[in-house]
């Protein structure tokens, strides 16, 4: 278990997303965040599925991408 873990979520309202472990907390759990939900939630480990890829979780940008997210780009009209 180790911070930017990549894994998919097997429970839940997000169960089947994929979800990158932001904090290690104690008694077996783990914070994340997943692309179904914009905040980050407390998950007990048992409850998620852990993949062989880890991102740096300071670039949002890498986070982003690993979970399938597109930001959205700012446009700016000229008037």
């Amino acid at each position: 278990m180790e911070t930017g873990r990549i894994c998919i979520k097997k429970f839940g309202r997000d169960a089947g997303c994929k979800a990158v472990i932001t904090a290690v907390e104690k008694n077996g759990f783990v914070r994340v965040i997943s692309a179904g939900r914009k905040k980050e939630r407390l998950v007990n480990v048992k409850h998620l599925e852990l993949l062989n890829k880890v991102v740096d979780v300071k670039d949002r940008e890498k986070v982003n991408r690993a979970l399938g997210i597109q930001e959205q780009q700012k446009t700016h009209h000229d008037k």
